[in-house]
């Protein structure tokens, strides 16, 4: 019963490994707010520049993040912010792009 009853140091929700992982989580929480600034500047077609940017920042991050994540927490929310950024930039990039007609 003595190992029912050992409390260690709670990391967070689904860090099942009871380590920080601060690269992890700051990769993470960096995909989930660029993933929700692509998906809200997408629903206006003037801030396509700017969906469109940070959509493609969003994947890499994301991407990244997804290589070097270690817990199902970590995976979850990076998931759910590289959907949102990819998203994102699809939408911005259907609305003008990356450049916005500047090149031609």
């Amino acid at each position: 019963m003595a190992q029912a009853m050992r409390r260690g140091p709670s990391v967070s929700l689904f860090a099942t490994d009871g380590k920080p992982h601060p690269l992890q989580d700051t990769l993470m929480a960096a995909t989930l707010v660029l993933g929700a600034l692509a998906l809200v500047t997408a629903m206006f077609h003037d801030l396509h520049l700017l969906s469109s940017w940070a959509g493609l920042a969003g994947i890499v991050t994301g991407g990244y993040g997804l290589f070097v994540s270690a817990t199902t927490r970590e995976r979850f929310f990076t998931i759910t912010g590289l959907g949102a950024a990819a998203l994102g930039f699809f939408l911005g990039m259907a609305h003008g792009g990356l450049f916005g007609g500047v090149l031609g």
